[in-house]
């Protein structure tokens, strides 16, 4: 997730998940932070946190699309839903909050290019937590004035999921 080379300095290989993202909490590095957060989670909790989010928003019929796409995937991650997702996030061209959430299901796995291809593209790794970090920091931004404050409550989310052990499931 390319991290700061100074939020990097302060962690160490043998901290504990949950630590780690809390240093960088408590070291005001909340950006950092949240990507790491992204990161650690396997990917389809990541997916599920964001839909959990999502799902108390009051998002544009376009969005809404995008999370219950994403939301599909997760209860049942197969490959026509996973491509479901990844063909509206491109056909949305990545521009709306729906199209990220969409695209971190679809970037889940599977193949990025088309279904008509035979050759498969595989995804970069860190795909679903990057379409995860935006998508919440869009979130956070549908109310500009309070950004801080409703980032940090996704964030408190994802820390109950890390804390109840998520980052050591597929």
């Amino acid at each position: 997730m390319e991290l700061s080379g100074e939020s990097s300095a302060r962690l160490r290989p043998d901290m504990a998940p949950l630590a780690a993202v809390q240093l960088l909490l408590d070291a005001g590095e909340v950006p950092e932070a949240l990507k790491l957060l992204a990161r650690l989670l396997p990917k389809r909790y990541a997916v599920a946190w964001l839909c959990q989010c999502a799902r108390d928003q009051p998002l544009a019929v376009e969005d809404r699309a995008g999370a219950v796409l994403a939301e599909a995937w997760v209860r049942d991650p197969d490959e026509d839903n996973r491509r479901a997702a990844l063909d509206f996030a491109s056909a949305g061209e990545y521009r709306s909050l729906g199209a990220w959430i969409a695209a971190s299901a679809g970037w889940s796995g599977g193949s990025l290019a088309p279904a008509t291809q035979e050759v498969a593209v595989p995804p970069a790794d860190h795909l679903t937590a990057r379409a995860v970090v935006a998508a919440i920091n869009l979130m956070a931004a549908l109310e500009p004035a309070q950004f801080e404050q409703r980032r940090a409550g996704f964030i408190e989310r994802a820390m109950v999921l890390l804390n109840n052990g998520a980052a050591g499931r597929d």
